[in-house]
């Protein structure tokens, strides 16, 4: 796949997205559609982004449950990049008129102050901890645009930069250090009634793995996780799709939260 296939293929996306159509899949345009091609014309798009003022703060994994895996097809989370205009504060107002159709995923931010480098090492959920400075209740804001679920395309979820429209942060969560991140309970409440829980490993296990997951498969790449950005781990509850008027509201037991409302 040469350079221009790759600059038409995602530039193609971004206008696609930007008039709200619906998805298709745009697999059969590559005489190859495997993941590697995929990460190029995802490249290709944060390339596009950043010549457009955009800057990468943060990435996301995704597809962290084995179940979403084997639906999809791969044994492995994908990845995609977050750019800083798409970052805000905690409350935040959303309105589902700019997207087709806007999920939101209840998620943990592990923001780094150390860089992950290259260097050959191989990184765990351990050796990784001494360079994570926060963790965040957080939402992601995904857009499928009505994507067909049956007919789910792991080349399409890589090659759209993992359908990634946002990520609303709340505050830091306390002392994160002394937090059971494996069986702290999470909470999804919408309009005050409980809609989802679950808890903080549930994406993979620990928040941790998906940060050495991610590192080692930018470094495979010839990139790096650098200080100051942050991962989104992957969803502890169902995904869930907001209505005008909604209220959403994501606990990680009594130390933090975030929130959001729908116009």
């Amino acid at each position: 796949m040469d350079e221009q296939q790759r600059v038409e293929i995602a530039s193609a996306f971004i206008n696609e997205l930007e008039a709200k159509e619906k998805h298709h899949t745009m697999a059969h345009q590559v005489a190859e559609p495997t993941l590697d091609n995929a990460y190029l014309i995802q490249d290709t798009f944060v390339d596009i982004m950043l010549q457009r003022g955009e800057k990468v703060v943060g990435w996301k994994v995704a597809l962290t449950s084995k179940a979403m895996q084997e639906f999809c097809g791969v044994d492995h989370p994908l990845a995609g990049a977050v750019f800083s205009s798409k970052v805000h504060p905690s409350p935040f107002q959303v309105s589902l008129g700019d997207h087709r159709h806007l999920g939101l995923e209840c998620e943990i931010a592990v923001e780094l102050s150390d860089d992950l480098p290259g260097d050959g090492a191989l990184y765990t959920r351990d050796n990784i901890a001494p360079a994570v400075g926060a963790c965040y209740p957080s939402f992601e804001l995904i857009e499928d645009r009505d994507a067909d679920y049956d007919n789910l395309n792991p080349f399409d979820s890589v090659s759209e930069n993992a359908w990634n429209a946002g990520v609303v942060m709340g505050s830091p969560l306390p002392n994160w250090s002394a937090l059971d991140l494996v069986e702290t309970p999470t909470l999804l409440e919408v309009n005050g009634e409980t809609l989802g829980s679950g808890r903080t490993g549930d994406a993979l296990g620990h928040p941790f793995e998906a940060v050495a997951w991610l590192a080692n498969h930018l470094n495979a790449r010839g990139r790096s996780l650098q200080a100051g950005e942050f991962v989104m781990t992957g969803s502890t509850v169902i995904t869930y799709f907001p209505e005008a008027g909604d209220q959403v509201k994501f606990s990680v037991g009594t130390h933090g939260s975030v929130e959001l409302s729908c116009s």
